[in-house]
Formats: structure tokens, sequence, C-alpha cells
């Protein structure tokens, strides 16, 4: 019973995916051919941290220029995308009987950020999740490395996806609320009408 718990995540996963897709596509929205992505966001920047891996990043670029969206460097963008905090965990999800791993889970995950500018935060660490399961072959040192390739190839496409999943939702009427609500909390703060002891949340 164990092992099929440990196909559970994986399988949502890639129900969850399948199913945004279908969503953007009645909206519209496919990752290649109209972009979606807002004009109002074009055009955009990727930066990626010292975490992200070469191969990640290039597969996250990929996707927007497939998808048509406009890339520049981030003196010239009107939103920039920062990519941090890259993890990658792997961990056995079945064991034989001689107590070897059978198959593993591997688990990687991206903290994103969507900055405008001007410096007005429209995303600030959004988590970008994806994984899946690989059957561990001990027996054959090469199928085992180029399978395990073949298996981070696929979770940073997916990842690239989810990049681009995350701002769909940001239209320019997303935009605009997000930049009033950011620059009253600014004014507040700079009349002093916010003041930390009647703003601070109750501990409790």
């Amino acid at each position: 019973m164990p092992h099929n718990r440990h196909h559970l995540n994986p399988l949502l996963n890639s129900a969850t995916i399948a199913a945004m897709c279908a969503v953007l596509a009645g909206c519209g929205f496919q990752l290649r051919g109209a972009p979606p992505v807002s004009e109002a966001m074009q055009p955009l920047s990727v930066e990626c941290d010292s975490s992200i891996p070469f191969d990640l990043c290039d597969a996250i670029k990929t996707q927007f220029n497939e998808g048509e969206i406009t890339l520049v460097a981030a003196d010239e963008a009107k939103y920039q995308i920062k990519l941090k905090n890259f993890s990658e965990v792997r961990r056995a999800s079945a064991i034989q009987l001689d107590a070897s791993a059978a198959e593993y889970d591997v688990r990687q995950k991206v903290l994103m950020d969507v900055i405008s500018a001007d410096d007005i935060p429209a995303l600030a660490n959004a988590e970008v999740r994806s994984s899946d399961i690989y059957k561990y072959d001990d027996t054959n040192v090469l199928a085992k490395r180029r399978e395990e390739e073949d298996l981070r190839e696929k979770l940073y496409q997916r990842i690239a996806q989810q990049v681009i999943f995350r701002l769909a939702p940001l239209t320019p009427q997303r935009l605009e609320a997000i930049r009033s609500e950011y620059e009253a909390n600014q004014k507040q703060s700079e009349n002093g009408t916010s003041a930390p002891d009647d703003t601070a949340p109750e501990t409790q």
C-alpha cells in the first residue's frame, strides 16, 4: 500500500498541470502561438540566481520565446522575473526485497519574484514545484544516469511551463490593482497613518 501512496503526488501534479493547460486553452491561452502573458507586462526580463541550474534557466527562457513573449535585458523590461532558491530532493519511493531502492521520487522547487521596472512587486516568493518518479536500475549504471538526466530535463520543462502559468492571472486590471494598493500603502507609511501599534497583528 505505501507504494501506491508514493505514486499519488506525481499523478496529482500531472493532473494539475493538465487542468491548468485546459483552463488556459479555454481562455485563449497557449504556450506556443498566442502569448499567455499580458502585453502590459511585456517586454520581460528573466534573471536566475546562482542556485538555478543553467539548463533550467535556459528552459524557462525557451518557453517564453516559443510563446512569443518578448524578453529583453533587465534595464529595458517593464517587469523582471527573478528566479531563486532552487532545490532538488531525491528519495526512495519503493524498496526491493534486498532493501535497495527500486524507485526514486525526485522533487524540485524554485521561488519566483515578479517586479515592475519601478520596483513594485507583483509576485513575491511564489513557489513553483515539480516532481516525478523513475525506476532505479543498479545493474546498468549508464542507463540509470541517462534516465536521471531525462527525468531532470522533464522536470525543468514542467517548471518552465508553471512559471508562465503563474503570470497568466496578472492581467492589466490585476496589475493596476496591485499598483494602487502598493502606492496607497506607501502613502500611508510616509504620512505616518499606519502606526506600528495600530496595525501590528494581535498575537495569540
